[in-house]
């Protein structure tokens, strides 16, 4: 049985963020400091300094070490853009000491552990939400409804690709060890688009990783799916390729064409090309903030105390678990909870402090 939520406390949810990652920098702290139902409390490192030069444009405070961060009590719930393989130990910290959590893309590598995680927030009456943040963007709802009223009839195929040039040398989804790789980090969003538009229904067809030569992790990839009544899927990702970032769904009258699908800065105007019966017409759309709109969605999870997204996160990871199967690639957990950089390794400088 699921414990009773915590009472719902008046006035902003506190948030306090473990890592300093380029995301949290560029995109959520901003984020989490300009809504109104969020007040930005702490952020933490394992590095004094580079807490401090992340807190202190925010006038918020700055705390070494990830759970010295968990152990405060002004902090409701926490914000995790660690490197993927941090993901699980970490959620898992979180949500023991009674945090919220909103947690990087993807939540764990691996079907079980997401499994596990999202049980665990339920059994603590915690929101736990992986932050995937395209599906907060208003375009998505539009083509939702362009579908479901039918405006280019029964939906035959999706097709879906998320690319992009190779990150530097050093970069973490490079690392094996931290859970790096274009599945994980790229493959989510193509899969993750299907998943919004078409249901959770769909099954792996067929797979292919590839690794580049000298490269530790998979590179670039392809998946084939289907849907129950047949329609096919097909989505497509990589590093090291030309940047690409768009969508089609194929129906029996027409289609809906979406580029910039992905990661569109908040100033972009959104344009739909839709195509039926012979004609196309370019719909343009307001533009919207994704990323905005995803801490809003979580400080709203928060007070309504349930996690609106369970069911299509974990239906995402084991989809990423059947892709790696039908590519002939090992799976990647359960991770270990003890493994490098978790809370529980007592090599681990952030190890939490006992009471």
């Amino acid at each position: 049985m699921s414990a009773p939520r915590p009472p719902a406390r008046s006035g902003p949810v506190r948030v306090g963020v473990l890592g300093t990652a380029s995301i949290a920098r560029r995109r959520l702290l901003p984020a989490l400091a300009a809504c109104p139902d969020t007040r930005l409390v702490a952020v933490a490192s394992r590095a004094p300094a580079t807490a401090e030069e992340a807190a202190a444009p925010y006038g918020c405070k700055a705390v070494e070490g990830y759970g010295a961060l968990l152990a405060r009590d002004d902090v409701d719930a926490v914000y995790v853009p660690l490197p993927a393989a941090l993901h699980a130990p970490w959620v898992r910290a979180a949500l023991t000491a009674g945090k919220h959590v909103l947690a990087e893309k993807p939540l764990s590598t691996d079907a079980a552990t997401t499994r596990g995680l999202l049980a665990l927030a339920r059994d603590k009456g915690l929101v736990l939400s992986e932050n995937v943040m395209f599906v907060h963007h208003a375009r998505h709802a539009e083509v939702r409804r362009l579908i479901e009223d039918g405006a280019i009839g029964d939906v035959r195929a999706f097709h879906a690709a998320f690319t992009v040039p190779r990150p530097p040398d050093g970069d973490i989804r490079h690392s094996a060890r931290l859970g790096g790789g274009a599945l994980g980090d790229m493959g989510v969003y193509p899969v993750r688009a299907a998943l919004h538009l078409l249901g959770n229904g769909l099954r792996v067809a067929g797979a292919v990783l590839t690794t580049a030569p000298g490269s530790e992790v998979e590179t670039s990839g392809a998946a084939l799916l289907r849907t129950p009544d047949g329609a096919s899927v097909h989505c497509a990702f990589g590093m090291g390729q030309s940047y690409r970032s768009l969508y089609e769904v194929w129906g029996e009258r027409g289609l809906i064409r979406v580029e910039h699908a992905f990661t569109p800065p908040a100033d972009h105007v959104p344009v739909l090309r839709v195509e039926r019966d012979g004609r196309a017409e370019e719909v343009e759309l307001a533009p919207d903030d994704q990323v905005a709109n995803t801490v809003s969605a979580f400080a709203a999870a928060v007070r309504a105390g349930r996690s609106p997204d369970e069911a299509v996160t974990l239906r995402q990871a084991e989809l990423l678990d059947a892709v790696r199967r039908a590519a002939g690639r090992p799976e990647t957990g359960p991770e270990n909870p003890d493994g490098p950089g978790s809370p529980d390794n007592p090599d681990n400088p952030d190890k939490p402090r006992s009471q």
